[in-house]
């Protein structure tokens, strides 16, 4: 099966990125090329992007699987100070689109998804969706340059 492309419009509220954590999310999956990287982001309400690297229990080239003590901690904290959620992994030889596991395995719908695609080595990539019952639908992503204002 062929597994479709979605227009690159998208009609929800973009997902902001300020160019360091958009930095280090591509610098993160380069760290263990050519394994699947994963971790959480905090979104605070002014914008600000909390990082919170989690090891791939399963370091495999084609599947992540959060350790689950480093999950737990980043979860708590991330309720506690009442941020948004994005959970993000890479894909170090495919495009930024999830895949048919992904798609099972997003137990959060009120979490932005993010991956990060290594396919095209010069120009890694960066693509957010909302995943709710199955559903993916994609969010733009918009990088807020360092003399931006918040």
């Amino acid at each position: 099966m062929v597994e479709q492309i979605p227009s690159r419009t998208a009609t929800t509220e973009p997902f902001v990125l300020d160019r360091a954590s958009f930095d280090l999310l591509v610098e993160r999956a380069w760290s263990d090329f050519p394994y699947e990287v994963c971790g959480l982001l905090g979104v605070r309400d002014d914008g600000g992007i909390v990082h919170f690297g989690i090891d791939n229990a399963e370091r495999s080239m084609t599947f992540y699987s959060m350790e689950p003590r480093q999950l737990l901690r980043a979860m708590r904290e991330i309720e506690d100070e009442d941020w948004g959620l994005a959970i993000y992994h890479s894909h170090t030889h495919t495009q930024a689109y999830p895949s048919a596991t992904d798609i099972r395995l997003a137990a959060y719908p009120e979490a932005t998804y993010l991956i990060v695609s290594l396919q095209d080595r010069d120009h890694p990539e960066i693509r957010a969706f909302d995943i709710v019952d199955d559903e993916v639908t994609e969010k733009p992503v918009e990088i807020r340059e360092p003399s931006e204002a918040v």
